[in-house]
């Protein structure tokens, strides 16, 4: 089998290894040196990725490893999320001993998500959950003498286990049933299923295992903590990059099963509905912005699942979820970057008067908050303008009056951060970080109005993308 189809992963793979060797050797005043070899192998992995859209899709290594559209895109997105969570981390880890090991672990959890990304194939989508999942628990916990650190580690450790072994039950199930974990021939064997009570059990079990990396419900509760404990730069990174995998997973795999024999739809719009509810209400009482960003982040999974609910039923399902994931990641990773700049500060009280000594930083968290809203033209509204057209195409229209109505209620808790932002008076300097962290917050910021803005040419982009099988 060639290994061309993987080049993008085999370098990311390597620049891992790099990293490691580079961690091990060097003194702690070069740890530094990671990032940079870091963004390195993901610009390569990137340019490799993009060189597959000129290749017609295709399954690799015996129709295990997807290279269609949603797949290359994906992991473009991905790639990208991941170097912005790069350049938040060296000012952050500048006095930790095991600065240059982190690069390490938010490569190989960049692997594994761009596992889920292309997998055709239960196991394969089991190895990229895993994956990511363990090097995971290591980012979030990597502040390990920081109480709030570890319990966000052990937290997001205690319900991946349990979701990932409803994945791995799942998985064991249906290969059970069908004897065979190959999407394409779980897609001809289930046409003629008889037992669809079985299937269902077995297809729900594995989207909970996924909704855990989607950070959607019932494996939510995981992502207010892993924001608020978890050292910012990786929050940034474990809220952001595996939402892009595993929305991209799902999409994949709920289309496999016929949603006439399996009624799998109705289970996705509530979890859909469930998810965008719990993650409003969870942030209505924040007084810890960090907290808020992990709450509204469980609600912003709750949109992505309209898309995935949709699949099949209208031709906008798939653009509308990729441009929705690229807008989410933007204005997250700015907001992230914009806490790493100001040294953490999490308390909403921290952020009075910031508009006054840190106008850049306030006008970021402006346009950043508005974006998740879906105020136009910022990219959340033509994110998420899409998905309400793609779920009322589809017929679900009732889904998508109660995404309005949740869009409207999220209003209230970012105006409780912006108030203050502008019209209250700071009650202490406010002191930052250094130079890439204001980069990355800059150019996430500018992203996220730009796509709004000029978002024609990635909508006609996603609008050709194929999904396998």
């Amino acid at each position: 089998m060639s290994p061309v189809p993987v080049l993008p992963e085999i370098a990311v793979m390597l620049a891992a290894a790099t990293a490691l060797l580079t961690a091990a050797f060097v003194p702690q005043r070069l740890q530094w040196l990671g990032a940079p070899l870091a963004l390195l192998g993901l610009v390569i992995a990137a340019v490799l990725t993009a060189v597959q859209l000129t290749d017609p899709p295709r399954a690799a290594f015996a129709g295990v490893w997807a290279l269609d559209g949603a797949a290359i895109w994906g992991r473009l997105l991905i790639l990208a999320a991941a170097a912005g969570c790069v350049l938040l981390a060296p000012a952050w880890f500048a006095r930790d001993r095991r600065h240059g090991e982190y690069y390490v672990m938010l490569l190989l959890a960049t692997l594994g998500v761009m596992l889920l990304a292309g997998a055709m194939d239960t196991l394969q989508l089991v190895m990229g959950v895993l994956l990511s999942s363990v090097t995971g628990y290591v980012l979030a916990a990597y502040h390990r003498d920081w109480a709030l650190s570890v319990e966000a580690g052990m937290k997001y450790f205690l319900i991946g286990a349990l979701a990932n072994a409803l994945l791995v039950i799942g998985v064991t199930l249906l290969f059970g049933l069908f004897g065979t974990t190959d999407y394409a021939a779980l897609a001809d064997a289930l046409a003629e299923a008889p037992g669809q009570a079985m299937t269902l059990l077995a297809l729900i079990l594995i989207v909970v295992g996924v909704a855990f990396k989607l950070g959607a419900f019932p494996a939510h509760t995981w992502l207010p903590d892993v924001a608020e404990g978890a050292p910012a730069p990786a929050a940034a990174f474990l809220t952001v990059v595996p939402k892009i995998g595993a929305g991209v997973a799902l999409i994949r795999l709920v289309e496999v099963f016929p949603a006439d024999l399996i009624a799998w739809r109705p289970i996705l719009a509530t979890l859909s509905v469930a998810t965008m509810t719990l993650g409003n209400l969870g942030a209505l009482g924040q007084n810890d912005v960090r907290r808020l960003i992990g709450w509204s982040s469980v609600s912003q999974s709750g949109y992505a699942l309209m898309a995935i609910t949709v699949v099949g039923l209208s031709d906008q399902a798939l653009p509308a979820l990729l441009f929705f994931l690229a807008g989410y990641a933007v204005a997250n990773l700015a907001s992230f970057a914009m806490v790493t700049w100001l040294r953490g500060r999490t308390d909403l009280a921290h952020y009075a008067g910031l508009a006054a000594q840190r106008p850049l930083a306030a006008a970021v968290l402006v346009i950043v908050f508005l974006s998740l809203v879906g105020i136009p033209p910022l990219a959340g509204f033509v994110g998420k303008l899409l998905l309400f057209v793609a779920t009322i195409d589809a017929g679900y229209t009732w889904l998508a009056v109660v995404a309005v109505l949740n869009t409207v209620a999220s209003l209230f808790y970012y105006l409780r951060v912006l108030g203050p932002v502008y019209f209250d008076n700071a009650p202490a300097p406010v002191h930052v970080l250094g130079r890439p962290a204001v980069t990355a917050m800059v150019v996430a910021g500018l992203a996220t109005a730009l796509l709004g803005v000029v978002s024609q040419p990635l909508l006609v982009a996603f609008g050709s993308a194929t999904l396998l099988p």
